[in-house]
């Protein structure tokens, strides 16, 4: 086969990935005692386990380069098929004056991003979902043209338009909810909408507007869990027949996994990470004993910075919240060494997870292309920086000839 399949075909074999191996993606090891594909794969399992700390870390980061994996699972086809090309632009050197308040992470990607957006004369600039639209003002700056940038909550409109009126930057923020019905008023052929880490409801709103109206689309999408849909329907009509054809039905854990992947975080940050899911392990194995259930139990989310002093407070809170009565006694020393081991060891069983994390990204991608391409339009799918900047580096490039 092609190193480079076309898009169609790269969705087909990513749907034939994806269905095969879900019996291994899909269940997140922190909620079983041992993996439920363990038995069958006794194998892996100990290869992944007897990993040292230094290989699982570089494997976390990079799953297809020399990965053990390789024995039992299809890393070299997943590698080929998640292999897209850098679009075609460059990254400008705008001036620093245009950065101002903006952080440096996020600025660098809207740099990356102007770079790779084709605006042709004649066409309208709309930024969609803009926040306080440091996107727009930058391309108003940079094409000498007046943007308006959609944004629904009306704090953010007033402040954006503000920074914008200081700036003398042509740049018109509307209060506009783009899920509503006339969320897409004033979208026709003349039209490009930009839209830079939009979410899930928020970006198919878009993708469907501009099958429908014919505007262009360049798009970075993001978070694609974020929907009221409880089971992922594919955009796509090629998209819905092969999920049908081979039994792929996508929850909103799923989609989760597909953006998971962060920018490495400093190491201080990385060991109160693993510390906190060590310690929500070791409440997991208390909790299994008091209930006399061997089933995991949600715990809610706690900021870190507003996690307990000591593991043994951690466990009073989490029982707090799930209305458990905590044992007289509990030996809190042995239980956290056992939670920070099962940590080691989660760690381990996710790297089967993390292959096929960017397999499903670029198979929800491609189902978002296809739309498109079933509506007429020419697209393009690439990526618009290094992953070191944003993982989320994909891009969409899309025009009705």
């Amino acid at each position: 086969m092609p190193d480079s399949p076309h898009h169609a075909e790269r969705l087909t074999r990513l749907t034939e990935r994806l269905a095969e191996w879900q019996g291994l993606w899909r269940p997140p090891p922190f909620q079983h005692r041992r993996a439920p594909w363990a038995e069958h794969l006794a194998g892996l399992e100990q290869a992944l386990l007897a990993l040292p700390d230094a290989a699982c870390e570089r494997l976390q980061a990079d799953p297809f380069t020399a990965s053990p994996l390789s024995a039992w699972l299809p890393v070299a086809e997943l590698h080929g098929l998640v292999r897209l090309p850098a679009l075609a632009g460059e990254t400008p050197d705008l001036p620093a004056s245009w950065r101002e308040h903006v952080g440096g992470r996020k600025w660098h990607q809207i740099e990356a991003l102007a770079g790779r957006l084709a605006h042709p004369p004649g066409q309208s600039l709309v930024e969609w979902c803009a926040g306080k639209g440091h996107l727009a003002r930058t391309l108003a700056r940079r094409h000498d043209t007046e943007v308006t940038a959609l944004e629904w909550q009306p704090a953010l409109c007033a402040e954006g338009q503000a920074l914008a009126d200081r700036q003398g930057v042509a740049v018109r923020l509307k209060t506009r909810d783009v899920l509503a019905p006339e969320g897409g008023k004033g979208l026709g052929p003349t039209v490009h909408v930009v839209a830079l880490h939009a979410c899930g409801d928020l970006h198919r709103r878009l993708l469907e507007l501009a099958a429908e109206t014919g505007c262009a689309v360049t798009l970075a999408p993001c978070c694609y869990q974020r929907t009221a849909a409880e089971t992922y329907r594919p955009l796509s009509r090629q998209g819905r027949e092969l999920a049908a054809a081979h039994g792929l039905a996508l929850s909103r854990d799923d989609l989760a996994m597909a953006v998971q992947e962060t920018v490495t975080a400093p190491r201080n940050v990385r060991r109160s990470r693993e510390r906190a899911n060590g310690w929500r392990l070791g409440f997991d194995l208390l909790q299994r004993e008091i209930r006399g259930q061997d089933t995991y139990l949600p715990v809610p989310s706690l900021a870190y910075g507003r996690f307990p002093g000591c593991f043994a407070d951690f466990c009073h809170w989490a029982a707090g919240q799930k209305g458990l009565r905590l044992p007289a006694r509990v030996d809190w020393a042995a239980l956290e060494r056992a939670g920070q081991q099962r940590q080691r060891e989660v760690a381990r069983l996710e790297l089967v997870r993390h292959l096929f994390r960017r397999p499903l990204e670029v198979w929800l991608a491609l189902d978002r292309l296809l739309l498109l391409e079933e509506a007429g339009f020419r697209v393009e799918l690439g990526t618009f920086c290094e992953r070191s900047l944003t993982p989320r580096n994909l891009l969409l490039r899309a025009r009705r000839p």
